[in-house]
């Protein structure tokens, strides 16, 4: 089975970072995507707004120029997650983020 996901977009609230226990860095931020697709022969606006994590030590490397309204291409997988309070969502776990 297959897990990719590239998604371009505009980065919708400044990337939040921070460090585990074990020292992993993070990057959190939301993106924000909107275009029009074929589906059915028929024009559609497409609209949606993603959680996005990347890790690892690259995770600086690609987002220090990040702030909040910057156009990105992201790349990676999706996975679902879990929050403290119990709500649930789907995320992108970047592996890539080149600006557009």
């Amino acid at each position: 089975m297959t897990n990719r996901m590239e998604l371009s977009g505009i980065v919708t609230k400044p990337p939040v970072r921070s460090q585990s226990p074990s020292g992993i860095e993070h990057c959190q931020f939301w993106l924000e995507h909107r275009s029009t697709v074929l589906e059915a022969g028929l024009s559609r606006q497409v609209y949606c707004r993603m959680p996005v994590i990347i890790s690892g030590q690259r995770s600086n490397e690609f987002t220090q120029h990040l702030v909040q309204g910057s156009s990105i291409t992201v790349s990676g997988f999706v996975a679902y997650q879990t929050s403290r309070n119990g709500q649930s969502k789907l995320v992108l776990h970047a592996d890539n983020i080149t600006q557009i």
